[in-house]
């Protein structure tokens, strides 16, 4: 009995062993085809090293053998380069193109089907723009303005018109609440290129608004130059403020919220000089002024000293005290302003803050106000306005 113990053990041991190697071989121990796959290779272009990357090209990222599970790129401005990625996974581009003298740093991970992982970081630069393109906003950043400010856009270098539908869709306004309104290409005062962006009817009280423009890496022409950076800027609509002025009455009534709350007696231009008429934007604000003939095309023939001056159009249309004219509230013989005495003059340039406006009735002036001589985005009507949209031509 004890030898046929002996002879059943034996053979029980081989069977054993070859089961114990089986396991090491099929077990979840070790997996051999995982690793014997090799990591995915990832490509990012322009290429690691790079000292002057190509401006005009967008960044992008390649996995070959799996895919892309991260891809964070910055720059050494401090600015985070948003990007999609491709639906099986294996590519991503950036959203914009690469700006002038940056430094991108550009981190990615990736995994392979079977789950091998890699990651790599690449750092390259682009080149230096033979001409940078700058904008000014209005209003700035953080201020409360009148319910018929448009969003304004004064570039420092001329804009070609084939680059104005490319620069016009980086662009974008958001409202809370939500306002309907649209871009428009202005020629400012001042000869530079401009676009607005207005609403179809003045803002509500209390409109939060936020306006970002990514510029960075767009060419604006071969005589405007690139955009070395993003632009992010936000105001609020404060109170339903404005003024009318009729012209045979000599007087200007102000309202809030619609409601009459009084009435400023006034001289405005006289049949020579008559004052511009329809809707104009308060662009400006001056407590003290000196009134120059030489910038409104009248040589040397004065230069008096007004307060509480209120700009509308860019070429001198002005509400001001005018304590020099003794005919307020009888005879329309200004140069084309509407003067008051010192204390109704404060008293309009206390009530209209920047971005209200003053509509002008009755005048026997028939020029129209171009846009850019000042903020003047009512001088035309919302048809009108949206075919100055570089995305309707």
């Amino acid at each position: 009995m004890h030898a046929a113990s002996r002879r059943h053990s034996a053979r029980l041991i081989p069977a054993l062993t070859a089961a114990a190697a089986l396991l090491s071989a099929c077990g979840p121990g070790t997996d051999a085809s995982k690793a014997d796959e090799p990591a995915p290779k990832v490509t990012v272009t322009p290429a690691a090293g790079t000292k002057s990357a190509k401006l005009g090209s967008r960044i992008s990222v390649r996995a070959d053998g799996g895919k892309l599970t991260s891809v964070d790129v910055k720059t050494d401005k401090g600015g985070k380069i948003s990007g999609r990625l491709a639906g099986d996974g294996t590519s991503w581009a950036s959203d914009g193109t690469v700006a002038p003298q940056t430094t991108y740093t550009v981190h990615t991970k990736a995994k392979s089907a079977k789950g091998k992982e890699s990651s790599g970081t690449s750092v390259f630069t682009t080149q230096q723009a033979d001409k940078v393109n700058k904008l000014t906003n209005t209003p700035s950043g953080g201020q409360t303005v009148g319910t018929g400010m448009p969003v304004s856009i004064l570039f420092d270098q001329p804009i070609a018109k084939d680059r104005r539908a490319e620069i016009e869709k980086a662009l974008t306004v958001t409202t809370q609440p939500k306002v309907q309104g649209a871009w428009g290409w202005v020629k400012d005062y001042s000869g530079k290129d401009r676009i607005d962006w207005r609403p179809k009817d003045y803002w509500p009280t209390g409109t939060k608004v936020s306006v970002k423009g990514a510029l960075s890496g767009i060419n604006s022409g071969t005589d405007g130059g690139w955009f070395a950076r993003d632009y992010n800027f936000g105001f609020t609509i404060g109170a339903d403020r404005k003024a009318v002025i009729d012209v045979p009455s000599h007087t200007m009534t102000m309202y809030e919220n619609g409601k009459n709350v009084g009435t400023i007696r006034g001289s405005a231009g006289s049949p020579e000089a008559p004052t511009r008429g329809g809707v104009h934007t308060v662009r400006s604000k001056n407590a003290a002024e000196t009134m120059d003939s030489a910038t409104i095309g009248y040589g040397d023939k004065w230069m008096l000293d007004s307060k509480w001056v209120t700009h509308l159009t860019a070429s001198g249309t002005f509400l001001h005290s005018a304590p020099w004219n003794k005919s307020i509230g009888v005879e329309n013989n200004s140069h084309g302003c509407f003067g008051m005495t010192t204390s109704d003059a404060k008293k309009a340039y206390d009530f209209l803050p920047i971005g209200s406006t003053v509509e002008v009735k009755g005048t026997s002036n028939t020029e129209k106000t171009d846009v850019g001589n000042g903020l003047e985005v009512w001088q035309e009507s919302w048809q009108q306005w949206q075919q100055r949209s570089a995305l309707k031509n």
